[in-house]
């Protein structure tokens, strides 16, 4: 009975700590998918900032040009 008893509880320990150990590697796999996607949305924040800041590049570039040809046509 005592034998019986011993096991059981060492089966139930054994159980345990497999259950724990497989939620740490979740939350593990979990945080490493935020840090991903963290990551992923840094990328495309400085993707859309480098691309606004072409964009503005290429406007005072036209607006350069637009003031130069009319300045010409004035002159």
């Amino acid at each position: 009975m005592k034998e019986r008893d011993k096991k059981d509880e060492e089966e139930e320990e054994a159980e345990e700590e497999k259950e724990e150990e497989e939620e740490e590697e979740e939350e593990e796999e979990e945080e490493e998918e935020e840090k991903k996607e963290k990551e992923e949305k840094e990328e495309e924040k400085e993707e859309e900032e480098e691309e606004e800041e072409a964009e503005g590049e290429r406007r005072a570039v036209t607006g350069k040009m637009t003031v130069n040809v009319v300045l010409s046509i004035r002159g």
